[in-house]
């Protein structure tokens, strides 16, 4: 079986897009939200992309062909934009502890 007829990866992939949404569309009224709204926000986009860092690497890990073509297109694609994945990792930890830290500053 190929890594992308596995039910588990596709049922990932499907349910982080939709937490990506939705959390985007949330974080567009950021601004709007109290202390504690913005912690819970922050929390929620930290566990996002853990699952997203997770779900990245089973394709890097993956023997599967296509998994790899996948890793392969993501390098090229953010390559035309001057970054990598671990770039844009580590783009949004600095952005997310920055978010934590002005949060604290609120107490």
């Amino acid at each position: 079986m190929g890594f992308f007829d596995s039910e588990i990866v596709q049922q990932e992939a499907k349910q982080l897009f939709e937490d990506y949404q939705s959390l985007s569309q949330l974080g567009s009224d950021y601004g709007k939200f109290d202390r504690e709204g913005k912690v819970i926000f922050i929390e929620r986009m930290e566990q996002m992309m853990d699952r997203y860092r997770i779900f990245m690497k089973r394709f890097e890990l993956s023997d599967d062909f296509m998994a790899r073509m996948t890793v392969e297109q993501l390098n090229t694609q953010m390559g035309q934009f001057g970054t990598t994945p671990k770039q844009m990792f580590d783009q949004m930890h600095m952005t997310l502890e920055r978010m934590k830290r002005e949060v604290e500053q609120t107490l």
